[in-house]
Order: structure tokens, then sequence, then C-alpha cells
């Protein structure tokens, strides 16, 4: 039988990434879609991660454990504490959304830029970034810019709009070894960046689909 990955998602825009990124690198898998979009919700009006959402994390976790599933996939990039509360908690693989990318672009360079649209993302992912880099012993530099106003044009469902806005951010960012898409939702707006921008461009849902894959088909 073929795995089966739960992917547990807070947003509905960050479905199609992943859906996308698994027929493209591992269509045998089987997928679970997992969506609570009141996370996203949650998360956005708080500037911390309190005790109830990393128990909000692990009834997911637990969920996706009781349907048999053989990995978990998380596709929101803003709740690390949590996240690392469920991998404590079970024997399968569980991935953060942002891990393989980060992995990927530690490997490609020094000097590396990450664009993000969800703002409240930001602080957990490069305290994940900067644990990886020092484990590593890697003194790479992560420089962080937040595309404003691509993420309400993409819940308003103007999906070119929201890919212009990150293509315009990314052709101003120069001197860099690697550019990082930090929201699974961001993934559309790569192949327009990659016309524009001669370093490569790393998206989350294509690395993490990559990384479980590996991790199940040793």
């Amino acid at each position: 039988m073929p795995p089966r990955i739960a992917l547990i998602h807070a947003i509905e825009m960050a479905i199609h990434p992943i859906a996308q990124a698994f027929q493209t690198h591992w269509p045998e898998a089987e997928t679970i879609n997992i969506l609570d979009d009141s996370l996203s919700k949650d998360r956005a009006s708080s500037d911390s991660l309190d005790r109830k959402m990393v128990n909000r994390f692990l009834t997911l976790g637990d969920y996706a454990k009781s349907i048999d599933a053989n990995g978990i996939l998380f596709t929101c990039s803003a709740f690390g504490p949590a996240i690392e509360a469920v991998v404590e908690q079970h024997t399968m693989p569980v991935l953060k959304p942002n891990e393989a990318m980060f992995s990927r672009a530690l490997n490609i360079g020094k000097n590396i830029c990450m664009l993000v649209t969800f703002e409240n993302s930001i602080d957990p992912m490069c305290k994940e970034f900067q644990v990886m880099a020092n484990v590593r012993n890697n003194a790479a530099k992560l420089d962080v810019v937040f595309v404003d106003g691509a993420m309400l044009k993409l819940k308003q469902g103007l999906m070119d709009d929201h890919n212009e806005l990150i293509l315009q951010t990314a052709k101003k960012m120069n001197g860099y070894d690697v550019l990082m898409l930090a929201q699974f939702s961001m993934a559309s707006a790569r192949e327009a960046i990659s016309q524009q921008i001669n370093i490569p461009i790393l998206t989350a849902p294509d690395a993490a689909t990559k990384l479980m894959k590996k991790k199940l088909t040793k």
C-alpha cells in the first residue's frame, strides 16, 4: 500500500500548492487533507502561541495517527513550537513546513533572502532557521522581507495580483545566493520569479514533499 501522508492546513490556500508538489514529486503517495482555518485566524490575532494552541496541534497529530497516517506534514508556517510538540509525541515523520526548504537554502549559500506574506510567521520562522544554522555551525545571513498586501489579495481570490506583488518585491532583492518563498501559498509565484532572477528560488511545498518521500522510502 502507498504511504498515507496527513497534510494539516491552517488556510485553504495551502492545499493546492502541496497537492501540486506531491503530484510532481511523489504521485504514488496517498495524501489526506485536514483543514482547520480557525488556526490562522486565531494566530493572526495573537502575538504568541499559548498552551491552548499547542494542545490543538497535539489533537490534530493524534487524529492523523488515528487514521493510520505514515507521516504528517504541517503546511502552516506560523506555528513552529506547536508543531515541535507534535514531533515529540509521535515516532512517524512529522515535518514543519519550512524545515526542508531551510536545509536546502543552507546547502546553497550564506547570503539568503526569504519573502513572507503572513507577518505573524516571521518570528517563529527566523528562530527555526537560526537554530538549524547553529546546529550546522553555519554563519548564514537571513534577510526577511514582508510582502505587504499579498495575503489580502490571495484571500480576495486575486491570485495574479498576489503573484505580481511577490514578483515585484523579489526583483528588488539583489546580491543573494538563494531566495526562499516562505508560505506554501506563495509557490504559484515561483515560475514568474525564476524568469526574472538568476538565483535558485525555493518553495516550501517542493522541498517538504521531497524530504517526506526520502524519509518514508528509504
